[in-house]
């Protein structure tokens, strides 16, 4: 009784976390979750999963710090674009602030998952 008890506070505890955390109730998957999903499929340990994933992400951002695309055929790529400087608002005292110049990271989904996730 008391485990159940303990279980369900638990439960609670992750949805009121998930609701407030999450306000469209979005389900994504975290890194640790892909790990896992890597260690199923690929049949190898989580520590393994775990140094393929980082090495994964650790080549990609070295790319793109270069300025190169990373093109994963059937996934889609990653490229760097410039975000040119701006004037913004603080949304706390509306003083107009000026917002500089940045690069961000742009993802176009490739043809296979765009396929997929439209089934």
């Amino acid at each position: 009784m008391i485990i159940h008890l303990e279980k369900q506070i638990k439960n609670f505890i992750f949805v009121k976390h998930y609701i407030f955390t999450n306000p469209k109730n979005l389900i994504f998957m975290n890194k640790a979750q892909l790990i896992d999903a890597i260690a199923r499929e690929t049949k190898i340990s989580k520590a393994d999963a775990k140094r393929v994933f980082e090495a994964i992400i650790s080549a990609s951002t070295k790319t793109l710090k270069k300025g190169e695309r990373v093109a994963l055929v059937g996934f889609g790529s990653f490229s760097i674009t410039k975000r040119s400087a701006r004037t913004g608002r603080n949304p706390q005292t509306g003083q107009t602030i000026q917002i500089p110049a940045r690069k961000v990271v742009k993802f176009k989904a490739g043809a296979e998952l765009a396929k997929a996730v439209n089934k």
